[in-house]
């Protein structure tokens, strides 16, 4: 199948939500633009306060047998997922990278990751445990599931991010409804339409719709948790609405990621590292690495090797074979990255590559940029871009280094470089970060916990503290004692 053909298989069919295990249409429709040419490819429904209702009914209704199913069956059902998007990659690939902007490389990242994340966490359990079984008492903790699972997705791995929603929740047996993200649904809402075939009728619902709808979500009563991705004054909002209802959280936001770079590196082998840990999918990643502090001893070379290796990256439509960053995903993003630029040129601060932005361009495209040791409380370092525009800063202590990599209210993860093997684990363990990788990056695993320090969120996905998110904890006492009631 051609990459064409692939994107037609999808593209060419209607768009719908899926209730009760049956497609959904609205007369109001919202279009989905290419962030490459900024034209239609294709519209989506918009739910009504009713049509989630309906979702959340469905649900609740097949929550009573999917929660009593037994696991072996649930985990079947999973994994089955995982092949049927496996069997249809090719389609999805092309249907990705149309509507998110991401080249053929990152969109395979994304959905063969998804398939094995399906598989993995299909082989996951939370067994009971016993605590106490003695002749007269016996104690025993288990998981419970919790209910109808609210997932709300953003878009900028909106297949991964939502199965790292749908894969634990459904083992676990809970029944979800997942809103996608209004500028990346169309993936989502097809994946959950092809897979009604392998789950029971609502147990798995999806609903499309604006920033009203998320609303609706997070306060609805028979919603028992949100599962949200996003940034963190949105998490914030999301966790005041479901306070009302008590619902459970997880919240994975944002973050302000810093890399260390220490002066023993080789500048020549650690500059790709570092540009990709900073630049991959187009810096649209909560994980990118943000600000980049160089030891002065280094700082030239380190920076002049990044400076010429993006050179060589190629910016542009994300359906050419040879691209490597793609465009800013939507509107709203491209302009609040152009406000990174602008306040770094009134500023005054230097550009060591890029720095303009061509207004003509047919897409939201942005160049990689490079701004050269900008003050530390500039709008560019505190805050988080989300776009390919990244500051590199001098050190020289390391206590001080890293206070300043610590100074900030996100804690989502964060980088250190360097050959000394035991600095970089001394400095590493010292970092307010969920996840700190020591000359590595962006490394995740369906096994290995991942969640935010600070305002970067609250709660874990992966591994099976993410999969104990999506239950409750029962203790059942069982006093066993002869003559005891009677």
């Amino acid at each position: 199948m051609t990459v064409e053909s692939a994107q037609r298989a999808l593209v060419d069919t209607d768009f719908v939500m899926t209730i009760d295990g049956k497609p959904e249409s609205t007369s109001n429709r919202a279009p989905v633009l290419n962030p490459a040419t900024k034209k239609v490819v294709a519209t989506v429904p918009v739910a009504s306060r009713a049509d989630l209702d309906r979702a959340v009914a469905a649900a609740q209704q097949a929550f009573v047998s999917w929660s009593k199913t037994p696991l072996v069956k649930r985990q079947a059902a999973v994994s089955a997922i995982g092949d049927l998007l496996e069997a249809r990659a090719e389609e999805f690939i092309a249907l990705l990278t149309s509507e998110q902007g991401k080249p053929r490389p990152m969109a395979e990242w994304e959905i063969f990751g998804s398939v094995a994340w399906f598989r993995e966490i299909a082989k996951q359990s939370l067994p009971e445990e016993v605590l106490e079984d003695t002749k007269d008492r016996r104690v025993v903790s288990r998981h419970t599931p919790l209910g109808v699972v609210g997932a709300i997705v953003p878009w900028n791995f909106p297949i991964l991010l939502m199965v790292w929603k749908i894969a634990p929740a459904l083992v676990a047996g809970d029944t979800m409804i997942v809103k996608p993200s209004p500028f990346t649904p169309l993936c989502d809402l097809k994946l959950i339409e092809l897979v009604q075939e392998l789950l029971p009728p609502g147990v798995l619902s999806a609903v499309s719709g604006d920033d009203e709808l998320g609303k609706w979500i997070t306060s609805h009563p028979g919603i028992s948790k949100i599962a949200f991705t996003g940034s963190t004054e949105t998490g914030k909002h999301v966790m005041r609405s479901a306070a009302d209802t008590l619902k459970r959280v997880t919240l994975e936001l944002g973050g302000n990621d810093p890399a260390i770079v220490l002066p023993d590196v080789d500048p020549k082998k650690v500059a790709p590292q570092v540009f990709w840990a900073a630049f991959q999918n187009n810096a649209q990643f909560c994980n990118a690495a943000k600000r980049i502090y160089i030891h002065d001893d280094v700082y030239d070379a380190v920076r002049d090797e990044l400076v010429e290796y993006a050179k060589n990256v190629k910016v542009g439509d994300g359906a050419e074979s040879d691209t490597e960053l793609g465009p800013i995903q939507n509107e709203p993003q491209f302009l609040k990255v152009k406000e990174y630029f602008d306040d770094c040129t009134s500023n005054g601060y230097t550009f060591a590559l890029g720095g303009q932005i061509d207004s003509n361009a047919d897409g939201w495209f942005v160049p990689v940029t490079v701004v050269d040791n900008p003050p530390e409380d500039s709008r560019l370092v505190a805050e988080e871009p989300f776009g390919p525009i990244l500051p590199l800063l001098r050190w020289t202590d390391e206590a001080d280094v890293i206070r300043r990599a610590n100074d900030t209210i996100w804690g989502l993860g964060a980088t250190v470089w360097g050959a000394d093997l035991e600095a970089i684990e001394r400095i590493g363990r010292q970092l307010e970060a969920g996840t700190v990788w020591l000359n590595e990056v962006h490394q995740y695993s369906p096994h290995q916990v991942f969640g935010g320090h600070k305002q970067s969120g609250i709660g874990a996905e992966n591994s099976l503290h993410g999969l104990a998110e999506y239950t409750n904890h029962q203790t059942i006492t069982i006093n066993k004692a002869e003559g005891a009631v009677s």
